[in-house]
């Protein structure tokens, strides 16, 4: 009997967290086309790394029109954002979610950002990034794009020489 107690009141916990990681927010920033900033209620704000998505870098090709296109959807907008976790460069890595339409996943639709597997088993994004290649959408017009991940490798190779 017990331990149906400290389950229940596991859930009960988690269930209260993932309540209080949800809340309504102003997008004030867009840092790049997977980092944006947002304020709170109390304005206090928070740097949010999307989950799930890596966009281009800023000095990568496709990285201005990855920023404009999340410009476009979200700046100066009140968003839901689910907090998931938090980075090692201490964002918040976040869902953010706009009258219920999952940004995230819009910004691998509109070939703007990868699915980032690595951190994410999400299947509906993985299943947006192939159609987007398919239709040759956004940074999958490039025939061979490179993604973020291997585009900040060569870059750290390049300022260690």
């Amino acid at each position: 009997m017990k331990k149906i107690y400290l389950s229940f009141f596991a859930a009960l916990a988690f269930i209260a967290s993932h309540a209080q990681a949800q809340q309504q927010y102003r997008v004030v920033g867009i840092s790049d086309g997977d980092t944006v900033r947002v304020l709170d209620e109390s304005r206090q704000q928070i740097r949010c790394r999307m989950y799930g998505i890596d966009a281009p870098e800023s000095s990568q090709e496709y990285g201005a029109r990855s920023k404009q296109s999340l410009s476009e959807l979200i700046f100066n907008k009140t968003v839901t954002v689910e907090i998931r976790d938090q980075d090692q460069y201490g964002r918040s890595v976040c869902r953010i979610l706009l009258n219920g339409v999952d940004i995230n996943k819009v910004q691998i639709d509109r070939g703007m950002a990868w699915h980032y597997a690595r951190y994410s088993n999400d299947a509906s994004y993985a299943e947006a990034e192939r159609t987007a290649r398919q239709q040759h959408l956004g940074l999958w017009a490039d025939p061979d794009p490179t993604p973020p991940w291997l585009f900040r490798r060569s870059q750290k190779a390049v300022n260690y020489r």
